[in-house]
């Protein structure tokens, strides 16, 4: 198992690859049940099979997804032919992962602040889904901006943990994605985004840098730098790649392979706007990719309905954002396609 730092390079760049990027489709036992409820169906793991099953055996998703993000649950489950998920999204070249994070709980002695759990165990876990198929995996802590938020306590414990986490999935053979997730969440203007992500973001390099990860097998999952939610004033398309791509020029060490944005609340089309706008301004010290969970869902999640009849067209919908944010890893992206049919 002891996969050599040009493995995982290896590994870190064909997630990055040209054109592509990665479907996170590991959404927590809850946040799985959030979703199916939106269409009025119940969370049994027959469903939940059911619905990976439909995103995962999509016709010509390898063209744009170059590895998906599973969850416990799902790494274990199967297609509805018999086949492992893992073996066959690696029939179709695409790169099985895993979420290993037990998600964030309130960080003791730090009021509305958070702390990531799940490295007790974790190397026993990381042998397991390494055998189970598992290539890569992904850790997520999450920063609030708030009335003296966030602390430099919080922000460095997690740093910590998401450091302590990527070297043990190095260690067994596992491409790291760090997700340290600045909050949309607020009033918050962009100006005050950038600065909370820049602290995030030295934080977090210093201490995988004290940590001794090696930064070619790695990849960086983080948030664009946007205006809060409910800010009166929210910046526009350019504005937000302008800014991010600062940010990162100011914290990401130029020997990472490549950044992969989360989605975080943004809506489909501005998800996908944003990274067009980004690397239309490129090329950059990095890859600048996607690893969208809702808005590369949404749309199937939708059509699906919870019913067979409906599984052709949520594909179809599926294909077509994935096209989309393929699209926008070269700048090539043009809105007017939201209103037109896309063929495969």
């Amino acid at each position: 198992m002891a996969a050599t730092a040009t493995d995982l390079q290896t590994i870190a760049k064909q997630l990055v690859a040209e054109g592509k990027g990665i479907l996170a489709a590991d959404e927590s036992s809850g946040t799985i049940k959030k979703r199916l409820d939106s269409i009025g169906v119940e969370s049994t793991e027959d469903n939940r099979r059911a619905y990976r099953d439909l995103l995962f055996t999509t016709e010509g998703m390898e063209e744009f997804i170059s590895g998906v993000i599973l969850y416990d649950e799902t790494i274990r489950q199967e297609s509805a032919d018999g086949t492992p998920f893992p073996k066959l999204l690696e029939s179709r070249g695409i790169i099985p992962g895993i979420k290993v994070d037990l998600g964030a709980k309130d960080l003791a002695g730090a009021p509305g602040e958070k702390i990531t759990e799940g490295l007790d165990g974790l190397r026993e876990r990381l042998a397991e889904y390494y055998e189970l198929g598992a290539r890569f995996t992904k850790w997520r802590a999450v920063i609030t901006i708030g009335p003296g938020l966030p602390s430099d306590y919080c922000i460095w414990t997690n740093a910590h943990a998401l450091a302590r986490y990527a070297a043990l999935s190095q260690e067994g053979g596992l491409v790291p994605i760090v997700e340290p997730e600045v909050l949309m969440d607020g009033d918050h203007t962009i100006e005050q985004s950038y600065h909370v992500t820049v602290r995030v973001l030295q934080a977090l390099y210093t201490e995988l840098f004290d940590q001794r990860v090696v930064r070619e097998g790695s990849l960086l999952k983080t948030n664009m730098v946007v205006s809060g939610y409910d800010s009166p004033e929210q910046a526009d398309v350019d504005t937000v790649a302008d800014e991010t791509i600062r940010c990162l020029k100011n914290t990401v060490p130029a020997a990472v392979p490549g950044v992969v944005f989360l989605s975080g609340g943004m809506s489909d089309e501005d998800a996908t706007a944003r990274l067009n706008a980004m690397n239309q301004r490129g090329p950059h010290p990095w890859e600048l990719s996607f690893s969208y969970g809702r808005a590369l869902q949404a749309p199937a999640l939708k059509a699906w309905g919870g019913q067979e009849a409906n599984v052709e067209d949520a594909q179809k919908a599926f294909y077509r954002r994935a096209k989309f944010n393929g699209a926008a890893r070269s700048g090539s992206y043009a809105p007017e396609w939201e209103t037109q049919e896309v063929t495969a």
